[in-house]
């Protein structure tokens, strides 16, 4: 309603304008509409949530934060800040209060804003409270038995606690709530994959399939594949996410890793560290690789220099540091 009522005055001012023989169509998309109306609640919650859904934490906290300066009575707006603040990887303990205290208000005002009541079950997960976050996400699907973040939440809380075939049921049905949710597929991969299970790619494969250029969701899939013996597949996916991004190092030190350990061309394999180092010059296990690489190939100099670099960036990494010493 807030919206409305500070968008009429600017339609009727259109309108009204004098010597005009058509008036400026408003913008279509959210920033250039932000731009115009900078202290949109409504405008910056809604561009909030979709940062928020696209994992973009800090611009998801500015709008956040903004709107609920502007209205700290407007629900939406609450909820957006509270579910940054207990999302984003970098949050602190305070923070994640901060954020059970905004759900509680949000709650007592909305007691059947399931959204809240799965944010304020997370908030008790992150200080291992399972008994009271399981109550909260109950009472969620007792309002919607479909929810599909409930059955997530449920399934992480589960994970945490070492139970794990309810975690696999609970994310089972999540993904049948929502067949598109490619998360909760990886999550399944990812628990079949530590059983040693093969069908972990079945579940990684259909990741894939709803998110075919995403990098991150091919990678399961091709470490997976590797490890049960399709390696040709793996090395293709690997090539695939490099072709989307060439800066994606980890594809192209497990490229390395396959040469090495699995062909045994290591003149190939030291060339996708250094291409792996070149994007991240503090690739640790792809110097210490590399520097095994060369004393296969005789080159003590060279090896030493790599185990060098491995301990320039990790002092700690301690099989760099046994194999520079036992090689000297």
């Amino acid at each position: 309603m807030r919206q409305i009522v500070f968008l009429f005055p600017i339609v009727l001012l259109l309108l009204s304008c004098e010597g005009k023989k058509e008036s400026k169509a408003l913008p279509k998309d959210l920033d250039s509409l932000i731009v115009m109306f900078p202290d949109s609640v409504e405008l910056l919650v809604k561009r909030g949530n979709k940062m928020l859904n696209t994992y973009k934490y800090d611009k998801a906290m500015a709008d956040g934060a903004k709107a609920f300066r502007l209205d700290s009575t407007d629900l939406e707006a609450r909820m957006l800040y509270a579910e940054v603040l207990n999302n984003r990887p970098e949050r602190t303990m305070d923070e994640v209060m901060i954020a059970q205290r905004h759900y509680k208000v949000i709650i007592r005002k909305a007691p059947k804003n399931t959204r809240a009541l799965v944010g304020i079950a997370s908030t008790f997960s992150q200080i291992q409270d399972f008994e009271t976050s399981f109550q909260y996400i109950n009472q969620a699907l007792r309002i919607d038995p479909r929810y599909r973040n409930a059955y997530v939440l449920k399934g992480s809380n589960y994970l945490k606690i070492g139970k794990i075939d309810l975690a696999k049921s609970s994310y089972e049905t999540a993904v049948q709530q929502d067949p598109d949710f490619y998360e909760a597929y990886i999550m399944l991969g990812a628990l079949y994959e530590g059983e040693k299970n093969p069908i972990c790619l079945e579940y990684y494969t259909t990741a894939s399939k709803l998110r075919p250029n995403d990098p991150d969701v091919l990678y399961p899939l091709a470490y997976a594949k590797h490890k049960f013996g399709q390696t040709e597949e793996a090395v293709g996916l690997y090539r695939k996410m490099i072709q989307i991004d060439t800066t994606y190092a980890e594809a192209l030190f497990q490229i390395g890793h396959i040469k090495q350990f699995t062909i045994g061309d290591l003149d190939s394999a030291i060339y996708y560290y250094n291409s792996a180092i070149i994007t991240e010059p503090r690739f640790v296990e792809a110097w210490h690789n590399m520097g095994l690489c060369y004393e296969d190939k005789g080159d003590k100099t060279k090896a030493l220099q790599s185990y060098a670099k491995a301990l320039k960036y990790d002092p700690d990494f301690e099989l760099s540091r046994k194999q520079a010493d036992a090689l000297r």
